[in-house]
């Protein structure tokens, strides 16, 4: 018994650790300043649902306890969500209506980036589901065109990475600053 309590707060750890890992990588200054994201509260939580969402389909495709990895990150990023609204002053009583809808936007952006990734032309596809949901990018087509190739080089990246490593927030993140992400297919 002791065991499934002590293996639950690791992979509740993990879970905080992997999302950490994940923030860091959204904050990168280069993803506001070069490519056009607003940094505000929207367009900081919209790129890490965009660094989060290759990271969730890796571990989706993991066993059981992997899945368990990945629900446990989406209920950080939530909890985060509602710490960070607090934090703001956000009064109490349109915190649950504000996670509820961040929480919805998660699933909706992920399915819409597998959906895209999925497309015939991917890149295209990814970069307009970008631009219709990333705060600075609405005019800014080459920014949510580097932001799609970096997301779909992430996807290439984790493929091949055991979920032992990402559950130890080792993630070798695609590089914001390289230019090579700068053409457009």
């Amino acid at each position: 018994m002791l065991s499934w309590f002590r293996s639950r707060a690791e992979d509740r750890q993990r879970a905080i650790d992997l999302y950490g890992a994940i923030v860091a990588q959204a904050r990168r200054p280069v993803l506001f300043a070069r490519h056009g994201v607003s940094d505000t509260p929207e367009g900081r939580t919209s790129l890490i649902i965009l660094v989060m969402f290759p990271v969730l389909e890796r571990l989706q495709q993991g066993g059981r306890r992997a899945r368990r990895l990945a629900r446990l990150l989406i209920e950080t990023f939530i909890t985060d969500i509602d710490d960070s609204l607090r934090e703001m002053g956000v009064g109490d009583l349109s915190v649950p209506k504000k996670v509820k809808r961040a929480a919805q936007a998660l699933g909706e952006r992920c399915l819409a980036c597998r959906r895209a990734i999925r497309a015939p032309e991917p890149v295209a596809a990814l970069a307009d589901q970008i631009a219709a949901t990333v705060p600075g990018l609405e005019n800014a087509p080459a920014g949510a065109a580097v932001l799609a190739r970096m997301t779909i080089e992430q996807v290439a990246l984790l493929e091949p990475i055991p979920v032992d490593e990402l559950a130890a927030a080792r993630i070798p993140f695609a590089d914001p600053s390289d230019n090579a992400f700068a053409r457009y297919p």
